[in-house]
């Protein structure tokens, strides 16, 4: 028997289908999640990926054959007009201008998923410029210059957010459940997914990435400890949780161990402080988030308790699942039915994921993508990264080193020159030197 009631999201998005008015995306980006965008979408009512902004179409058309699609129902397009054309008649339109996707009249929500800051920054822009909502699958830029991109959203009535399904979100739903209840939140974050491994470098990934339908590059960011880093920072920037200390504790704690570890000394834990962001690399925990939760009550106590969560005195409410971009369409679908936002940086930051050098490297060096052979990510708090001079590790794609850097050490604004020609960095400049004014004020 099958469930004939539709429920939440989904009665509405039949209600659109129904009256022939479904949310229009447009997508930037078509790998490997994007590819499961325009996958997960077909199988949605209510819902339709309406364009596609890749430089490399190929990969956009196969996606939507991929989908189910005919190929006859792709469209090359070059100009927005082409884009709606394609749309009014129930055709996908593949573009290498994502100008072009985020003009068209029929986009009503554009999703990121280019993963690279810079791009992912102008195409944030581009949208919300032509009044479209965004949905950032494309954490680097957000921890990098999220801050403005939500001023320019509320600027342009549009809505800004992170995405649904990717780690940073599905824990700021166990956090909010928890803050729903009343509990104290001691810590929050995920289980890292891959063995953990700080100088690990594509050529060494290869055949791993090919048997999993991955770009190496993109194995590394994950092996290395990168995305961990930048999600917790995210997490972080939306919260006020930090750090508790630089590149977090990430203990070997088990799904049963965590709320006994990730708690603070007092209650016989690990952190100097409550309030914190971490990772742990212990067995269960991955592919899950969770949140570390206190109560305040001992009655709340006695019953957690009871209905054997754990021991106490501190417990996890645990999700153990995220599921990536096949979530995302939910952020697309809750920004344009709903104008609201699954998560957003908060005013100030509270942390910086800095790049921390893997190897040597030398004066005149032109740094590499997140990922390579180069730099890795390393989590802090935002006043210790100031403090130092640590460049984010969004600015540091072609940067050039002007001092020789010591693998293990930060690249700074001392060592490192960030590309200027790269909006991210001038965005990120000005929000720097708007900081710097508020500090001193």
């Amino acid at each position: 028997m099958t469930i004939t009631a539709q429920l939440g999201l989904a009665a509405e998005l039949a209600a659109r289908a129904e009256a022939g008015r479904p949310v229009t995306i447009g997508l930037a980006g078509a790998g490997q999640m994007g590819t499961d965008i325009v996958v997960e979408v077909s199988l949605m009512k209510g819902v339709r990926i309406g364009a596609i902004s890749e430089v490399f179409p190929q990969n956009a058309i196969e996606a939507v054959v991929m989908a189910g699609r005919d190929r006859s129902d792709v469209v090359n397009a070059v100009t927005a007009a082409d884009i709606d054309r394609a749309i009014e008649h129930g055709k996908v339109a593949v573009t290498e201008d994502f100008h072009a996707l985020c003009a068209a009249g029929h986009i009503d929500v554009v999703i990121d998923a280019t993963g690279n800051p810079n791009v992912g920054t102008l195409i944030a822009l581009e949208a919300m410029k032509n009044g479209k909502h965004i949905v950032m699958l494309n954490v680097e830029a957000d921890i990098t210059v999220g801050r403005f991109l939500k001023e320019e959203a509320r600027k342009t009535g549009v809505v800004y957010t992170g995405a649904a399904g990717d780690e940073p979100a599905c824990t700021m739903e166990v956090i909010a459940f928890a803050q729903n209840l009343g509990f104290d939140v001691v810590a929050a974050g995920k289980g890292k997914n891959n063995p953990l491994k700080f100088d690990a470098v594509p050529v060494e990934y290869e055949a791993e990435a090919k048997a999993r339908n991955m770009n190496a590059r993109m194995l590394v960011e994950f092996v290395d400890g990168t995305k961990t880093m930048v999600e917790m920072v995210a997490i972080a920037n939306a919260t006020g949780l930090e750090p508790d200390v630089p590149g977090m504790h990430g203990p070997k704690a088990t799904r049963e161990e965590l709320a006994q570890v990730l708690c603070t000394k007092a209650d016989g834990g690990i952190l100097n402080k409550a309030g914190v962001v971490d990772y742990s690399i212990g067995k269960g925990v991955a592919p899950g988030v969770f949140a570390i939760v206190k109560p305040r009550h001992p009655r709340v106590l006695e019953r957690m308790i009871d209905l054997k969560v754990g021991p106490g005195p501190c417990f996890t409410i645990f999700r153990p699942y995220h599921l990536t971009s096949l979530e995302t369409p939910l952020s697309a679908v809750r920004a344009v039915l709903h104008g609201r936002a699954d998560m957003q940086p908060i005013d100030r930051p509270v942390a910086e994921c800095t790049a921390v050098a893997k190897r040597d490297l030398a004066p005149g060096d032109t740094l590499g993508k997140i990922g390579e052979t180069d730099y890795r990510g390393w989590a802090m708090t935002w006043t210790g990264a100031r403090d130092v001079r640590a460049i984010p590790i969004g600015l540091a794609e072609r940067a050039k080193v002007v001092k020789p850097i010591k693998a293990g050490e930060n690249l700074t604004y001392d060592n490192c020159v960030p590309d200027d020609s790269m909006v991210v960095t001038q965005i990120r400049r000005r929000l720097d030197q708007s900081d710097a004014q508020f500090i001193a004020a």
